[in-house]
């Protein structure tokens, strides 16, 4: 496997929790790069459902050593209770299981009011999760925020929580929002502080170590590159990088240690909150896909928007993450229609284009050009227990062969369903450890 970067090639939401377990079969480490506590990755094993938020998805195989990279913003709530939940189960049974790095920055609780007041009732409503995500690297721009290695100096920690809370008091006020007690916090924090510090390190150089001795390392993305706080759709993104070059300022790590990025997608297109959504389904059939999709958010329980599956943006994010290989997820979901719609380009103002446009004007504007395939009566017609690409119906073959022809990456994995087995692994791109 060497160095592989995962990342969503949608707007989230693609089954990267699935992939990523999948992959960790074959790596040493698994790292997170972004985000927080606003990702959810789902994991089924054994028909037992697994759904974690900071920690990576690598955490339910044994030997694999979990990351937490210090572009992530972390709320230690969160991550001790998931300390605490996969112990039970048996999980990060040792401390070298888990690397937290000591520059990650800290979500508070006055972070997540600020994030749910801003949505509540406000003109021009992001969406977001309302876990803190944006206020916190709003503390971290702005060189006030709070890291995970002051939890380990208390006095540090107390002085730059001040100065945070200062910084942050004018927002509040103006919310009628009374301002935290920050010894309440301090005390509160620095005994959670207590429960990481055994895994709190210098993540960068941790996975610098373990790329130079050959090790296998997997960078497991949250959230989807159509949400990149540059290269999105912007206003309506999250606030940290979900490129794979992400990968790279968010864990520490050179460009040219990367050999591969497999992009995450799903046989259709979904979106959680607000903002364009070229192919987006308002009838039946959006309906039929949500509910058979199970599409609902591991975060916050909210009904995805629910479309067919888009080329011009799946274009845009092979191109921007430098994509090597497409993960297809949920082909599953589309058993038993008729006709399967793919949007192949946009028609622009007497134009046709073939690619997402960047300006959110015209990406309001652009009508999706579609093709309509055949779709199939039984996904697979051959050996269910071991699936192979000529195990499913010849339609589904050729609509995935499609996909990949019309975006020009080869498809490398097929996810059938939820279980680790409901999968066709078609190329020999990995090799066991």
């Amino acid at each position: 496997m060497a160095v592989v970067v995962v990342v969503g090639a949608q707007w989230g939401d693609e089954g990267k929790g699935k992939v990523v377990d999948l992959l960790t079969e074959y790596a040493d480490v698994v790292a997170r790069w972004g985000g927080g506590a606003n990702a959810g990755h789902t994991i089924v094993v054994d028909g037992k459902k697994y759904v974690t938020h900071l920690i990576p998805s690598g955490v339910l195989r044994a030997g694999v050593t979990c990351v937490l990279g210090e572009g992530m913003v972390v709320d230690p709530r969160t991550l001790v209770d998931e300390i605490r939940t996969f112990r039970s189960h048996g999980l990060l049974a040792n401390n070298s299981d888990l690397v937290v790095s000591n520059r990650a920055h800290l979500t508070f609780p006055y972070h997540r009011d600020l994030d749910r007041l801003r949505e509540e009732g406000q003109p021009g409503a992001i969406g977001t999760t309302r876990r803190g995500i944006g206020p916190t690297y709003e503390s971290k721009a702005s060189r006030t925020g709070v890291r995970v290695g002051d939890l380990l100096y208390p006095e540090r920690f107390h002085r730059n929580l001040e100065r945070n809370v200062r910084y942050v008091a004018p927002a509040l006020s103006s919310f009628g929002v009374p301002l935290p007690d920050v010894d309440a916090l301090v005390k509160e924090y620095l005994e959670l502080g207590e429960e990481i510090r055994p895994f709190v390190q210098d993540s960068s150089r941790f996975l610098y170590d373990a790329i130079r001795a050959g090790r296998n390392v997997l960078f497991e993305g949250a959230h989807g590159v159509l949400l990149d706080l540059d290269h999105g759709t912007y206003p309506f993104v999250t606030s940290s990088s979900t490129t794979a070059g992400g990968a790279c300022t968010g864990c520490g790590i050179g460009p040219t240690l990367i050999d591969e990025v497999i992009g995450i997608v799903k046989a259709y297109e979904t979106r959680v909150g607000n903002g364009p959504f070229p192919t987006e389904l308002h009838d039946q059939m959006g309906v039929r896909l949500r509910e058979t999709g199970g599409e609902f958010g591991a975060t916050t329980g909210r009904p995805r928007r629910c479309g067919w599956l888009d080329i011009p943006a799946l274009r845009l994010t092979c191109r921007l993450s430098g994509i090597t290989g497409l993960a297809l997820t949920k082909l599953d979901v589309l058993n038993g229609l008729e006709k399967i719609k793919l949007c192949v380009q946009y028609r622009l103002g007497g134009r046709v284009i073939d690619e997402m446009p960047s300006d959110p004007d015209d990406l309001a504007a652009v009508e999706p050009v579609y093709e309509t395939l055949p779709g199939w009566p039984t996904l697979l017609v051959g050996n269910p227990s071991a699936p192979r690409e000529t195990d499913l119906h010849l339609e589904a073959q050729r609509y995935i062969s499609h996909i990949s022809d019309l975006v020009g990456v080869p498809l490398v994995l097929v996810s059938l369903g939820a279980g680790r087995d409901e999968t066709i692994v078609k190329v020999d791109t990995y090799q066991k450890k």
